[in-house]
């Protein structure tokens, strides 16, 4: 069970952490500097070397919480780690939809030069990282909670 943990723990850290850093630290700075053709430009190659880092994540995460999961008993395992499956389903779910929507009409939007449509995508994607950056900051509390409270 430890490699799961590992690859896990190691594969939530990719995610949540690129969202923060992306969200709280590139975000800011682009749009205080850049011009909306650099900053569509610079968003859409961004995007395009992290999401398939997280689309790694994602399959490890899956595949070793379902794992881990069944080692601690499947439903009888202890509550919290229901809630944290549930929450990191619907972050999935929101990812997929980011990457097969908003940033599909991103990249398309910065091949034909529409800022404007480039700009309405990525605020898209800007409130929807912010809302899975969220999810993924409460899973990891419900987890340490979860297990504080469970000792």
């Amino acid at each position: 069970m430890i490699p799961s943990l590992f690859l896990h723990l190691l594969s939530v850290v990719v995610w949540v952490g690129g969202m923060f850093f992306a969200y709280m630290a590139l975000r800011p700075v682009a749009a205080s500097v850049l011009e909306p053709p650099q900053r569509l430009t610079l968003w859409a190659g961004v995007f395009g070397k992290f999401f398939p880092w997280v689309w790694v994540a994602v399959a490890l995460i899956l595949a070793t919480g379902l794992h881990m999961l069944m080692k601690l008993g499947g439903a009888a395992a202890p509550h919290y780690t229901m809630t944290m499956l549930a929450l990191g389903v619907a972050m999935m779910a929101i990812f997929a939809h980011v990457f097969f929507a908003p940033y599909g009409r991103l990249r398309r939007a910065v091949a034909a030069q529409d800022w404007k449509a480039g700009g309405a995508a990525l605020a898209q994607i800007r409130r929807l990282i912010g809302i899975n950056l969220s999810l993924g900051l409460l899973t990891i509390a419900v987890v340490f909670l979860g297990r504080a409270l469970a000792v």
